[in-house]
């Protein structure tokens, strides 16, 4: 006879779907990761520029099929999911911007603002796990400032040719770029303010 679902948490058992391995959500969060090589390969390597948005393209639309197919879909949420897909994202937030201030697609300033905000807040992990807490929640807005970045470095990419349409495709991802720069900027302070009131409020972890 099956045990109730509280007895198998109470025993330490994790349910079957959070310790699956081999679930779509996992398969597409591995693939988007096995391409960020191959992007890079294809902007500067081989400047094949259609082929590495068509690859950045493929990346975000994935990244949102597999988020909601965690979240619709039964037996397909995972812990291997709920580690590997934030992770992901933060490699292709790191490679993405500095592949193409290289490529010259997009000024180093921006990159540096996008990485020091990462290395403010990763400096405030140690604050958090001496409160025994590991990471704070991602808001609603940390992850609307991501989606408008990942939106925006393509379509500027998109807009190096020298047409019309192209143009209207840059101006277009300047928008997303510039919007979503500032919705990053912002996450991060609202996530300093979190950090501050678990200071406040939470008493140290017991070693």
């Amino acid at each position: 006879m099956q045990e109730p679902r509280s007895r198998r948490h109470q025993t330490g058992v994790p349910p079957a779907s959070e310790s699956r391995v081999l679930t779509v959500p996992n398969v597409l969060s591995a693939l988007r990761l096995v391409l960020v090589p191959v992007f890079l390969w294809l902007l500067l390597v081989v400047h094949a520029n259609a082929w590495a948005v068509a690859v950045l393209m493929f990346s975000g639309f994935s990244d949102w099929a597999d988020g909601k197919i965690a979240r619709l879909v039964d037996n397909q949420s995972s812990r291997l999911g709920e580690l590997l897909d934030p992770a992901v994202d933060r490699i292709y937030m790191v490679v993405v911007p500095v592949a193409l201030a290289i490529h010259g697609s997009v000024p180093w300033w921006i990159v540096l603002t996008l990485l020091g905000r990462d290395v403010v807040l990763a400096a405030t992990l140690p604050l958090l796990r001496s409160r025994g807490l590991t990471a704070l929640p991602v808001t609603y807005i940390g992850k609307a400032a991501t989606f408008a970045l990942m939106s925006g470095f393509p379509l500027v990419l998109l807009g190096q040719w020298d047409a019309l349409w192209s143009r209207v495709v840059l101006a277009c991802g300047w928008a997303f770029l510039i919007w979503g720069l500032a919705m990053y900027l912002w996450s991060g302070v609202l996530y300093l303010i979190q950090v501050s009131m678990v200071m406040r409020r939470m008493p140290r972890a017991a070693r």
